[in-house]
């Protein structure tokens, strides 16, 4: 006869087991928390203008994650003190460092996605 600390014993070693293999069986995927903000002076958001069909509008997105950008066309990025990664229409995905200020006042990008990593 198996003794009561015994059965405790493989009773918890068989949970530990179990919820191991779960833990391993399960992909870990990257937790999205990207939050669109109110712009505010002295916050080193990522900011976005843009336009699309004669609207234009500024936006400020903050903490790491990703999030559609409606095919926006893109004036200008602040980046902040965020690293960047906006997809275009076109399928090509371009970086932008922290700390970088860039316009397109000829050719603006068509933006799809925007991902702060």
């Amino acid at each position: 006869m198996i003794s009561k600390t015994k059965r405790i014993a493989r009773s918890v070693a068989v949970a530990f087991a179990a919820t191991a293999a779960v833990t391993m069986a399960l992909p870990s995927g990257n937790a999205y928390a990207i939050d669109h903000v109110e712009c505010r002076g002295g916050e080193n958001f990522l900011k976005i203008w843009s336009h699309l069909d004669g609207r234009s509008s500024v936006d400020c997105y903050a903490n790491g994650g990703r999030t559609s950008f409606g095919g926006w066309w893109v004036d200008r990025i602040s980046t902040g003190n965020n690293d960047l990664i906006y997809y275009d229409e076109n399928g090509d995905s371009v970086r932008v460092n922290r700390w970088t200020d860039i316009t397109f006042p000829n050719r603006p990008p068509k933006v799809k996605d925007i991902e702060i990593i």
